[in-house]
């Protein structure tokens, strides 16, 4: 470890927390510790955390004081006990928002996201919970090779950097590229930042780092890093295949959710770990019932550290699969489940006549803040357009189009040609999602 590694681990950091009130170095040291459990450690501290979170839960949540399992017996197994709860959809949520706190929502940390459905949902977390989830991340990186502090090259949608994220930035030696519009001038820059750093890191959505091969494959770029993280959105086989060609590294998959829900990564293993000690996740049927391992189910699960706003058995609209047992490798580092395939909708990206992407992102980082419309897919049959077909929800009024399509040329710096269609429904894919991105240019290819 460098000089500027344990600087920053040992001193910059703590000294960061507690400015800010946050506890994210604690916490990375805790996660580390946490997943080197072994199988009685991981079963025993899963059943102490989630005994206490479920009576946490019954006793501040309204939401859940007012079920029948308020007033049932407890069974003296957790995991029982978790499976006596009903499992809380989408509407659910939306509906008993308010209801489902612990603590005034002032007080709290909204997050908000369409997500990779096209619905928007709104939880409330507050800095604890952050900063495991944070945590959680840079464990993840790690197992692909990164240290804190080393230089990571980051695809994201929030261009405009807060005070805090650039003091971040600046740091962790992140060079963090708007995923909203990339243009091929931008990644071009990006990627020779990358190639005067020592051991950098990528990480970011897994369309937009397919986009970033994509340019380098076609500028004969070479340009190595020591390891990619993907998240976001569905890596598939043709873009982990590019991305490792074109960067010389290994592309590591994990699976989260913008509600706090940190699932899932790959790590020695072409599977991915399930994070035991802070999630439950469940495959279950379409009544809840859990399904055999090896079975696709849809996904249902439980933070056991989202206390402000307990989502308890949430079906997030992801079809997934655990690996059973008896397939699980005789070799692996971690004794954590192995989740073996998480059913993805089909991610496209929209390209224009220019030469910029699009990815799915690029348009939940803006309906995420239309409430006004319920549902929406991009739709794109040549290079010159795009039409968006959407579903108008409460307070829907044209002047809302304008202000998307004004949004979107903004982040693409072009008047790009928009179109809208209202419709009444949106055909969902086989996972149950709605597909956001359908490119009929795109999606032929390899």
């Amino acid at each position: 470890m460098s000089i500027h590694n344990t600087l920053l681990e040992k001193l910059l950091l703590p000294l960061g927390d507690a400015f800010l009130g946050t506890s994210y170095i604690k916490k990375v040291k805790w996660v580390r510790s946490l997943v080197q459990m072994n199988d009685a450690e991981l079963n025993a501290w899963k059943q102490q955390q989630l005994k206490a979170y479920l009576h946490h839960t019954l006793l501040h949540s309204n939401y859940y004081k007012n079920l029948p399992i308020a007033t049932a017996e407890a069974p003296t197994d957790a995991l029982q006990w978790l499976q006596q709860f009903p499992v809380l959809d989408k509407p659910t949520l939306r509906q008993q928002r308010n209801n489902l706190l612990t603590r005034p929502a002032e007080q709290l940390i909204r997050m908000v996201s369409s997500g990779s459905s096209g619905y928007q949902s709104e939880v409330f977390v507050d800095k604890e919970q952050v900063s495991i989830s944070r945590a959680i991340q840079t464990v993840w990186m790690e197992w692909a090779g990164y240290k804190i502090g080393n230089p990571i090259l980051q695809t994201g949608i929030n261009p405009t950097r807060s005070f805090e994220k650039k003091l971040k930035d600046f740091f962790f030696q992140t060079n963090y590229l708007n995923a909203f519009a990339h243009t091929e001038q931008q990644v071009l820059e990006a990627l020779q930042w990358a190639k005067k750093q020592k051991e950098p890191c990528l990480g970011g959505y897994a369309s937009s780092l397919y986009v970033l091969a994509m340019l380098a494959r076609q500028h004969e770029m070479k340009v190595t890093f020591k390891g990619a993280v993907s998240w976001g959105d569905k890596l598939f086989a043709h873009f982990r295949k590019t991305i490792e060609e074109a960067f010389n590294c290994k592309v590591y998959e994990t699976y989260g959710s913008t509600e706090g829900f940190m699932m899932a990564a790959q790590f020695d293993l072409p599977y991915m770990y399930m994070m035991d000690p802070f999630v439950i996740v469940e495959i279950v049927d379409d009544n809840g019932a859990p399904v055999p391992d090896g079975t696709m189910g849809h996904v249902v699960v439980t933070n056991m550290f989202a206390k402000a706003m307990p989502l308890i058995r949430y079906r997030i609209g992801d079809l997934a699969i655990k690996l059973p047992k008896h397939e699980y490798p005789a070799s692996r580092k971690l004794a954590l489940p192995l989740l073996k395939q998480v059913v993805g909708r089909n991610t496209d990206l929209i390209k224009t006549a220019s030469g910029k992407y699009m990815v799915v992102h690029s348009f939940t980082g803006i309906f995420e803040h239309i409430p006004e419309i319920s549902q929406f897919c991009v739709v794109q049959e040549n290079l010159h357009s795009i039409t968006i077909k959407y579903i108008p929800g409460n307070g829907f009024h044209q002047g809302i189009l304008q202000h998307i399509t004004n949004q979107i040329q903004a982040n693409l710096q072009e008047a790009f040609p928009i179109h809208y269609e209202m419709v009444d429904h949106i055909k969902p894919t086989p996972s149950g999602k709605p597909q956001l991105i359908v490119s009929k240019i795109l999606q032929a290819q390899p």
